[in-house]
């Protein structure tokens, strides 16, 4: 049965008199001598409607709540920061939006400017509801460092949640990258004190890694630069508006480096395949999870992550036609995120895949969130093996080499994109075929095999 909500839960800290509601709430005595409200929290809500005082005593209830929790947990920083956010928070709650005074008399109507000091009527002297409505706090200097802290704790603490412990490293890494590298050619600075010229620097630091001017070959791809800039510049944008702040112009607005078009990694050729490594012998000395990995690749076309990370409820033996499901963990304990929404789908089991999957039909812990270190130890394999027909090719291009097969085959366009987990352009009418279809379909490309292999 749905939990029952009390209603005295529901109606917390609100009191009434004269039908009119208020806020009323005790300030805890472990930081009454930190808050000069002690010890009873008095505010008229102005407004005899339940509903709308209890939306406004949400509001007071957080502010109140960040304020208290910094007050805790002590240190100057913490204190400050808590204190802003406080400020923003309850200046919501009074029907306003937070800015310092000075924004206020630069940017605000001669009404809206009343309307503050009317408000002003029903506060008392230097209380935190005089701080929300006149503006009072200033924006506390906040390092680039620990803006992106309080980025990944507080304002996209919900976007990763999915992510399983590996892709969140992984994630960490790459974000934490370009304000290491930041802080690296322009020094350690305040957040909203970098200039347009601190984001030249950094800019021109990576234009001479892409596109150098002396006639050095360049270290890296447009690609990096793009990616470190961006996410400064997300980390600005991100940031300023968690703490309801407007008017800061970001100062990596519009730096970028031109991308060219990547050229595609080579299919490996179908014979190549499997005379060289499915080979009896090829891969005998590769651990025979990585073995089986490379297996399933070639039969499937799935991406390698998506195979290192099956687990045993993705993987369907005994239906009527085995396959595997590729498809995110909901699991909080063991989350993972996939690529895209269109990487959802099943795949039908079969050739090699088949046997592979009953010889692991729980999956390749070895590898379970180590994709990187799957790619690394196959794409290493295969070249000291010569596995790899030249120096372009990558474990990757088994993948190319499966929908190649399936064009080849004259599968229809459909069909191969929901194989291969791409997008398709246009919406969605049906179940996408049946499993017994795609079966059918697949077996005709099955590769053959020497069961020694698996």
């Amino acid at each position: 049965m749905p939990k029952r909500v009390n209603a005295v839960d529901l109606d917390r800290h609100l009191s009434q008199r004269n039908g009119f509601y208020s806020y009323k709430r005790r300030v805890p005595l472990a930081i009454g001598e930190l808050d000069e409200r002690y010890p009873t929290i008095r505010l008229a809500l102005g407004t005899r409607d339940l509903g709308e005082a209890r939306a406004k005593r949400d509001a007071h209830e957080r502010a109140d709540d960040l304020l208290w929790a910094s007050l805790s947990e002590g240190g100057d920083q913490l204190l400050a920061e808590a204190r802003y956010k406080s400020a923003v928070a309850r200046a919501t709650a009074l029907g306003f939006t937070y800015r310092h005074l000075s924004s206020i008399l630069l940017e605000e109507s001669g009404a809206d400017i009343l309307s503050r000091l009317r408000a002003l009527q029903d506060t008392k002297p230097s209380s935190p509801q005089e701080a929300a409505i006149l503006g009072g706090l200033s924006q506390p200097p906040v390092s680039l460092r620990r803006a992106f802290d309080i980025y990944v704790e507080e304002i996209v603490a919900d976007e990763i949640i999915g992510k399983s412990e590996g892709q969140r490293g992984m994630w960490l890494r790459t974000k934490k990258r370009a304000v290491t590298t930041f802080e690296e050619v322009c020094g350690e600075k305040n957040l909203l004190a970098i200039t347009r010229e601190d984001a030249l620097k950094f800019y021109n630091w990576w234009r001479e890694k892409i596109a150098p001017k002396s006639k050095a070959k360049p270290t890296h791809s447009a690609s990096s630069g793009n990616r470190d800039i961006g996410n400064l510049r997300v980390l600005y944008d991100r940031y300023c508006q968690h703490v309801g702040m407007d008017g800061f112009k970001n100062p990596f607005n519009g730096l970028s480096f031109a991308e060219k078009l990547k050229k595609s990694r080579p299919p490996f050729p179908t014979d190549w395949i499997i005379s060289k490594i499915f080979k009896p012998g090829a891969l005998a000395t590769l651990n025979e999870e990585a073995r089986a990995i490379v297996l399933m690749i070639a039969e499937t076309g799935c991406r390698p992550s998506e195979i290192a990370n099956l687990t045993a409820g993705q993987i369907f033996l005994g239906d009527a036609v085995p396959h595997i499901q590729i498809e995110p963990r909901m699991d909080p304990d063991d989350p993972r995120e996939i690529k895209t929404g269109s990487s959802i789908r099943a795949v039908p089991l079969v050739g090699v895949a088949l046997d592979v999957m009953k010889k692991f039909p729980q999956g390749f812990s070895r590898y379970k969130d180590k994709e990187t270190h799957m790619s690394n130890t196959l794409n290493k394999y295969f070249r000291e093996n010569g596995l790899f027909p030249t120096a372009k090719h990558v474990i990757y291009s088994l993948r190319h080499s499966f929908e190649d097969r399936m064009k080849v085959a004259g599968f229809d366009t459909e069909l191969r994109m929901m194989l291969m987990g791409h997008m398709i352009d246009r919406p969605k009418y049906g179940a996408g075929g049946t499993l017994e279809w795609k079966h059918r379909e697949m077996i005709k490309i099955a590769l053959p095999f020497d069961s020694s292999i698996v």
